[in-house]
């Protein structure tokens, strides 16, 4: 869709126009603007057709329609306009513990630039919640790119998560014996708080627990619900949110009874056990989101070799959990577990929530406002609009025509800053 203003604009916009350079938007720039065929301003908004952001100091300052005048002798960031705008993504699921953020304090920026692009802010997102790493080396990776060293996604993280006694699942024991060292498993409710006040102290923002885990054979291991309350207790008290891997319904059940506050993963096993009406009640009831991660089974499938059979029935029952969820009200947080999950890209992830009943509207939602009011920050991002942070995506198609087009993204911008172009095809 042509990006159209209206005759009646002043020809020096015009001028304007056809004098901007093709520049990119760099730290040092404090003011400039980007058009746009539509706005989405907000999921529970109606939608700017055409139009202009103008942004001041990472800020955006205003957000006009195609027949209102931008303002005079600003530069236009050519690199960004003419495409579908919204606010920045967050990516509620994702992990820094691949081999790429090794050493984040002092690995070279464009390598980390280069990985970040090709895991996050490629995709438009601008904020992402690392739900397990070891976190002396994300807190510096997000040191850094606050600084400006690096460009990157605001991140926040969990640091190490805690699992039962004897309980690291089957699919992580293949990790190198120092990283499986540093896995916290604590014997008792005092051990659980002294393990979140160290994430905390070293920089965590929540604490992610693994209330189940499975241990192969059909084996599944649990946290005593006295760990799993001490540790949710600490967390809040120390202003955080609490994070559960819950693996089963009989998980769901223990992570409502701790207090979390997000429920990572639908749940496929057993198969057809899917989350009963009381469940989904109480998970509204008592303001708990869930991140679906529904492309993460047919990962976890494949891996297993299962036959089309299991795989179908895994998604339906997935597909039914997240479905019933958010028909009951409930608050869904994107995320796709990339960082443990090698494929990055987030199409499928997309394709599968419509699949679920999801609108791309309710899509918008779970990328955008209901991450920022779930962390306490809605008053900041989440939407296009004044005063709020310029956390921008630029898409080159429209998601309200296939959902599909979130992740085709022309760039993506933080705090007025570009941190991901795509180059112009040849």
């Amino acid at each position: 869709m042509p990006v159209r203003f209206s005759y009646v604009l002043p020809i020096l916009v015009a001028l304007t126009l056809a004098a901007c350079s093709d520049d990119h938007v760099a730290a040092s720039d404090t003011t400039w603007l980007v058009t746009a065929t539509r706005i989405y301003v907000a999921p529970d908004s109606p939608p700017i057709e055409g139009g202009w952001v103008l942004v001041t100091a990472g800020k955006i300052e205003a957000v006009g329609p195609s027949n209102a005048d931008p303002p005079r002798g600003v530069r236009i960031n050519s690199a960004c306009s003419g495409g579908v705008v919204a606010a920045g993504f967050q990516n509620s699921h994702v992990h820094f513990a691949t081999p790429a953020f090794e050493q984040a304090a002092t690995r070279p920026a464009a390598e980390l630039e280069q990985s970040l692009s090709q895991m996050l802010t490629g995709f438009g997102f601008t904020s992402v919640v690392d739900t397990g790493s070891i976190v002396a080396n994300t807190v510096a990776l997000r040191q850094r790119i606050e600084r400006g060293d690096v460009r990157g996604p605001a991140i926040l993280t969990a640091g190490i998560p805690l699992y039962p006694q004897n309980g690291i699942p089957f699919y992580l024991r293949e990790l190198p014996p120092e990283i499986l060292q540093e896995l916290a498993q604590p014997g008792d409710a005092e051990e659980a708080i002294s393990v979140v006040a160290r994430n905390f102290a070293l920089g965590a923002n929540g604490t992610k627990l693994f209330v189940a885990t499975p241990q192969g054979d059909e084996v599944i291991r649990r946290m005593s619900a006295e760990i799993a309350r001490a540790a949710a207790e600490e967390t809040h008290r120390r202003g955080g949110l609490v994070m559960a891997h819950p693996t089963d319904a009989q998980g769901m059940r223990d992570a409502v009874a701790a207090g979390v506050d997000i429920i990572e993963h639908t749940t496929i096993d057993p198969a057809g056990a899917t989350w009963s009406d009381d469940l989904i009640r109480e998970l509204v009831a008592r303001h708990i989101s869930v991140v679906p991660t529904l492309k993460l089974w047919a990962y976890e499938l494949d891996k297993q070799e299962a036959a089309a059979s299991v795989r179908e029935a895994a998604f339906d029952d997935a597909r039914r959990e997240v479905e019933a969820f958010a028909k009951g009200g409930g608050q869904l947080l994107f995320g796709t577990d990339v960082g443990y999950m090698a494929d990055f890209d987030p199409t499928d992830e997309y394709a599968l929530l419509a699949n679920a009943g999801l609108s791309p509207m309710d899509i918008l939602a779970s990328l955008t406002t209901a991450p920022a009011a779930r962390w306490q920050d809605g008053e900041r991002r989440g939407r296009v609009a004044s005063g709020f942070a310029a956390d921008l995506v630029v898409l080159d198609g429209d998601p309200a025509t296939d959902v599909r087009h979130f992740a085709d993204v022309q760039c993506t911008i933080r705090g007025g800053r570009e941190v991901f172009t795509r180059e112009p095809s040849r």
